[in-house]
Parts: C-alpha cells; sequence; structure tokens
C-alpha cells in the first residue's frame, strides 16, 4: 500500500494548494505511537480553555483586579480601538474556534512552539488526508474530518475573508470552499463589505490597517449584528502567553484560574519562558532558570548555554512563518548579543520572549526523489493538529498536519525540502 508520486502530483486541484511554493511527497503517512496520537488527540479542551483562562486574565487586568501590568503588556503596540474591542463585555464569550498548536516531536513527547488562532494548513491538510485515506490508509481525523469540522464553524455558511498578506493561503481555501458547498465563498478581505453573513477571518489583526472594512466588522461582531471568528482579540494571537504561564507573579493566579491536570498537560507542553523586560532586577534577584542577573549576562551566555529561543511575540509581520524566530546556539556570539539587544529596546512597542530550545527527535521518513524513486529521509516533526470549535461549544479533532523537515534544519516550519503528510497510528 502506498501512492505513487504521480498520483499525488496528478491529484493536485488546478493551480495547486499553496501560492509561490511547494513541498516535497511521500508514499505514506507518518507513523506515530498511539500513546502519542492520544495525548494530541485530547489537547482540544485544555488548550480552549488556555485561551479562555487568558482572556480572563486579561480582562481581570483591565478592569483592575489583577495587577495593571498584565493588560498594559498585551496592549502594547495595538491600536487604542483593538485594545477597547476586545474589554467590551458583549465579546466576553467569543473565543478562537479553530486552534492549532504547533508541537515538535521530542524525545519525551512534544513541545509546543506555537497557539495558532489563525492557522494556514487548513485546506492542505484536508486534501493530504482525503488523498491518503483513498489510498487506503486510516488517517486521524478521516478523510472528511477536516472539512467538516471546518463546515461547524459556520454550518448555515460563509464568507472566508483571505488579505493580501494571507495571499499565498487562498488556493487552499478555494478547494476547501468547493469541497463545502455554494453556501461558502473566499473574498478579498481589503475589498469586502459586512453584509450580515457568517465570516471567517483568514488575516491577522497586525495587517488591520490595509483592510477597510476591519473596524466596521470588528464593531459589529462586538454588538452581535454579525459571526467572525477569530475574534477581534490580537492579545489571544500574542506569543506572549506561552512565557506568561510561567511567569513566578501569575503561578497563584493560573493554579486558581485552570484545572489542574489542564495546567500540568499544559506545562508538560509549553517550554520554560520569559518576557522580555529591559528593567534592571533589584539586587539579589535574578532570572528564573538562567542564573543570571540581567539580559546583559544573557547576551554574553556561550554558545552551549544560549539553547534559548527569540520570539517577537505577535502583531508584526514578522511574527507568523518563523521570519521572527532566532536560535541562540545557531548563531555566532555577536548576532545573538545584537538580536537580544534590540528585541530588549523594541519591548515598550513591541513584546518579544524568550524560551528554552527543545530539540526534536529523527525520524526516519520514506520520501519520493523527483524521478519517483523513494528515498529515506532522516528528519525532525512538527505535528499541527487542528480542533474545532462547533456551535454547541464542544471543541474536536479533525486532522493533522505533519512537517518533516532535514534533520540538519534547527527550525520546523513548511518549505521546499520539507514533507508534508497526514498521520496514522503505527
Amino acid at each position: 500500500m502506498g501512492l505513487s508520486l504521480s498520483e499525488l502530483r496528478d491529484g493536485l486541484p488546478e493551480g495547486g494548494l499553496f501560492g509561490g511554493g511547494a513541498w516535497r511527497w511521500s508514499p505514506e503517512p507518518l507513523k506515530i505511537s498511539q500513546r502519542e496520537a492520544r495525548l494530541m488527540m485530547s489537547l482540544g479542551h485544555p488548550l480552549a480553555r488556555f485561551q479562555q483562562a487568558c482572556d480572563a486574565l486579561y480582562r481581570r487586568s483591565a478592569a483592575g483586579k489583577l495587577p495593571g501590568w498584565l493588560a498594559e503588556l498585551l496592549d502594547e503596540g495595538k491600536p487604542e480601538w483593538l485594545a477597547k474591542i476586545q474589554r467590551e463585555a458583549s465579546t466576553a464569550a467569543q473565543f478562537p474556534r479553530v486552534i492549532r498548536p504547533d508541537l515538535i516531536l521530542t524525545e519525551d513527547g512534544f513541545a509546543m512552539s506555537e497557539l495558532d488562532s489563525v492557522p494556514g494548513g487548513i485546506g492542505v491538510a484536508a486534501w493530504l488526508a482525503r488523498t491518503y485515506a483513498k489510498a487506503g490508509f486510516d488517517v486521524l481525523g478521516g478523510a472528511e474530518g477536516m472539512v467538516e469540522g471546518f463546515r461547524s464553524l459556520m454550518p448555515e455558511g460563509g464568507t472566508i475573508l483571505v488579505s493580501e498578506e494571507s495571499v499565498d493561503y487562498r488556493p487552499e481555501m478555494e478547494w476547501l470552499v468547493k469541497q463545502l458547498g455554494t453556501a461558502f465563498t473566499v473574498a478579498d478581505a481589503e475589498e469586502y463589505e459586512p453584509d450580515g453573513g457568517a465570516v471567517y477571518r483568514f488575516f491577522e489583526l497586525f495587517d488591520w490597517e490595509s483592510i477597510p472594512a476591519a473596524r466596521v466588522m470588528a464593531n459589529a461582531a462586538a454588538s452581535g449584528k454579525i459571526r467572525v471568528t477569530p475574534p477581534f482579540k490580537p492579545h489571544l494571537e500574542d506569543k506572549l502567553w506561552l512565557a506568561l504561564l510561567w511567569s513566578p507573579a501569575l503561578k497563584k493566579i493560573w493554579e486558581q484560574t485552570l484545572r489542574g491536570s489542564h495546567l500540568r498537560r499544559l506545562q508538560e507542553l509549553v517550554p520554560f519562558g520569559w518576557v522580555l523586560d529591559p528593567e534592571p532586577l533589584p539586587p539579589h534577584a535574578a532570572l528564573p532558570r538562567l542564573d543570571a542577573h540581567s539580559w546583559d549576562e544573557v547576551a554574553r551566555f556561550s554558545q552551549k548555554e544560549r539553547h534559548l529561543v527569540l520570539k517577537v511575540s505577535g502583531f508584526h509581520e514578522t511574527a507568523w512563518g518563523s521570519r521572527g524566530v532566532f536560535i541562540g546556539h545557531d548563531m555566532p556570539s555577536a548576532e545573538w548579543a545584537e538580536r537580544l539587544g534590540t528585541a530588549l529596546e523594541q519591548s515598550s512597542e513591541q513584546p518579544w520572549i524568550l524560551q528554552e530550545f527543545k530539540e526534536g527527535r529523527k525520524v526516519e521518513h520514506p520520501v519520493f526523489r523527483d524521478d519517483g524513486s523513494v528515498e529515506m529521509m532522516t528528519g525532525r516533526v512538527r505535528l499541527c493538529p487542528y480542533f474545532f470549535t462547533d456551535d454547541a461549544g464542544e471543541t474536536k479533532f479533525a486532522g493533522c498536519l505533519a512537517t518533516i523537515v532535514p534533520a540538519d534544519k534547527k527550525k520546523i516550519h513548511g518549505m521546499s525540502d520539507g514533507v508534508l503528510v497526514p498521520c496514522v497510528i503505527g
């Protein structure tokens, strides 16, 4: 059992699935263990609860019921009107209805590098699931899981708004709406005028100024006149929360806000992290786990000590696609010090976080050469499970997109020498 290269290429929809990009093909899905599959597929509910807890902490801080620094930090660099909308009482029950964690497959399990609420890859994952299932593979989520998962967001149909910034993802969304039926359409976000129908917002909020109807949509969604998912809540598009999960100042608050089992699961998944803040520490304080008294000391770390990842938090054009990610031990000392210094300088307008680097484990997987023959590739894996929350509030697993890149790559993301496949238990 297995697919041929010609079957895969010939089965692609006209115009492809991803604008301006390509990937390598494999005759079979990625095999993960039953335990890994079970753990991964059960993440939807705790991750949804985490997003709800983040929103609750932000609101309480904005209302003066928790220290004000939290809301101030999450509002940095964002326009006042957007910050105001996400604080409105009418938006309290609005959350992203697509949840996609980026999970690095490690020797110990998973490390979550991001929690994406405006994820690409939905159409690609749906097409791959259907294609490999048709060839006889028992793919996780099933042949139609992704398509039906997306349908559950807008059961009566709706419009998918794709911005120029996200235009590479338009082909997969156009393929997806063809599977969903005539009640669904794709439209240019820049040209869209609200018509009262449900909307799937496939553009990042940092790009709001290029979308004339953004403020009109945000206000209409806040007042309940239209349904928009993901909601206009920029703080939920920040990576800051992955570091704030470990903030000593919030330890008790997280324990009070999240169920114990959910908090433990998150702490097992999320690498330890720090919010970059240039304020000097008191004389007897230290940065947790770094054994350093200042960021200047961290800037002088040796390569061995720099198993750290520097990330721009969000609300920025480099905050997606691994463009604003810098790996400490993968760069010269001078560049590390410069990158860290720049991030600290920007912190009052553009927050950055630092996280412990978690190495992906090596796997062997068959990959097609251009001539159709097969070679075994040694690679590292990022798993992207997709969870969809339906109108009843139930969050369900729908499918998983695995990206396998050559083992010498430190960053695992879509690239021309990477492989995209669904997953099976094996």
